[in-house]
């Protein structure tokens, strides 16, 4: 059994991994200022309430896009599990050849996330993370990753019109009734969900159509659950997306 540990913006996610199948997932927020020994207790006491042994690990695994957590957590999980913790990053075996201007750059989630499409989804396909950020990514069908768009987070873009303006109120993302709202909570709603959908189903089709084919499509991410389900484009929704794709990757760099 390993440990997977994926750093966002907003959450870490951890969760054990024993022959590819991903028990005990859990999230706790991601905190800049904690010490590695503050990053201890608090996996201490995850791994008592599940019960787990921190003795009982083979390996450990970490993706990070947050740098001041990145280096403390590492050491809390080696002091606690006794064993080295791999990091996704330079020079880690991943089977995708990464095809933008300066790969150098590529955010390791979008790697584990690529990794983990291939694996699961085939290529060519679409990679699509909503969270903090909304990414969408293209990995075509040899496998090479392409590129894609960073857009603002449902939450956040919201969060920020609601700070920017005077009248509109901080919402839920929950689908309102129908599209063309009659109340301004609503088409608060109806631009955050429907309007959301659309410009996922806008960019798949335009990402397809540079490509030249049809591409299988993943979401995940803390968001996904409330938007696919109105896009009109056929999407699986994967929130262990991440989690496979550091198993993939720690069994081809173990």
């Amino acid at each position: 059994m390993i440990l997977g540990i994926d750093v966002g913006n907003t959450n870490i996610v951890l969760g054990c991994i024993e022959d590819g199948v991903i028990t005990n997932t859990v999230r706790i927020r991601t905190e800049a200022g904690q010490t590695a020994a503050e990053y201890g207790i608090k996996l201490k006491q995850l791994l008592d309430f599940f019960g787990i042994d921190s003795k009982g690990f083979e390996g450990a695994i970490l993706s990070s896009v947050v740098p001041p957590v990145t280096n403390p957590l590492k050491q809390a999980v080696e002091w606690l599990t006794g064993v080295k913790c791999l990091l996704v990053g330079p020079g880690i075996k991943t089977g995708m050849n990464v095809r933008i201007d300066d790969p150098g750059t590529l955010g390791c989630d979008l790697v584990v996330g690529g990794v983990a499409a291939i694996h699961e989804y085939g290529a060519p396909v679409i990679v699509m993370d909503l969270g903090t950020a909304t990414t969408i990514t293209l990995i075509d069908e040899q496998c090479a990753f392409r590129g894609g768009a960073i857009l603002p987070g449902v939450k956040l873009g919201y969060r920020a019109l609601a700070a920017g303006t005077s009248l509109l109120p901080d919402i839920s993302i929950t689908p309102p009734n129908k599209c063309i709202a009659t109340n301004t909570v609503d088409c608060m709603r109806s631009g955050a969900v429907f309007g959301t959908a659309a410009m996922i189903d806008g960019m798949v089709e335009r990402m397809e159509t540079e490509l030249g084919r049809l591409c299988a499509i993943v979401a995940t991410g803390g968001i996904a659950k409330h938007i696919v389900p109105y896009c009109r484009r056929e999407i699986v929704c994967d929130n262990e997306l991440l989690l496979k794709g550091l198993w993939v990757l720690w069994q081809k760099n173990r």
